[in-house]
């Protein structure tokens, strides 16, 4: 079953009803930069059942790729889910708020 993709404003405005922003980069990725209000869960270390079906998610990396493969674990999960198409690259492209740890 293929992965609706939405872009970083249908990403702002699912996030802002009730979504979870969720970020399955690595750390450092995380460190330097992510959208406000993500939750973060490296994805070797996703584990859908620790997603609330009743939730949607929207997953996001650095380009897409790997919050495909987060996207797909957890709608097999019986999560609605959707992939950031273009990550957090596009998401910095088309303006949106980015905070770092620092």
């Amino acid at each position: 079953m293929p992965i609706p993709e939405v872009d970083p404003v249908e990403a702002l405005r699912l996030t802002s009803e009730s979504a979870i922003l969720l970020d399955v980069r690595e750390d450092d990725e995380w460190a330097a930069g992510h959208a406000p209000g993500a939750v973060h869960v490296r994805l070797g270390v996703l584990d859908p059942q620790d997603h609330d079906a009743a939730v949607p998610v929207v997953a996001v990396c650095r380009s897409g790729k790997r919050s495909g493969v987060a996207a797909g674990r957890l709608a097999a999960a019986g999560v609605t889910v959707y992939n950031l198409a273009g990550g957090m690259q596009a998401w910095q492209e088309a303006g949106q708020p980015v905070v770092r740890d620092d």
